[in-house]
């Protein structure tokens, strides 16, 4: 019998507000913790783990017609 699985992910859309620090010899670049909030989305996940098969959708909101329509 297949085994198909669904997972919802809320994910938190982000964006830079300064450019990173430019590197110095031997140093990793360097980002600032500020940041500008662009909104969410939902990672909707399917798969079917013993076929090896999966498929991931996002969307920008997560209502119960949503969930209907990744079923």
């Amino acid at each position: 019998y297949p085994v198909v699985c669904l997972d919802e992910q809320p994910t938190q859309l982000i964006g830079e507000t300064r450019q990173p620090i430019p590197m110095k010899p031997r140093q990793p670049q360097r980002y600032d913790y500020e940041y500008e909030r662009l909104g969410t989305a939902v990672n909707f996940m399917r798969t079917e783990p013993l076929a090896g098969w999966r498929k991931v959708n996002v969307r920008q909101t997560r209502t119960a017609v949503d969930l209907a329509q990744e079923v």
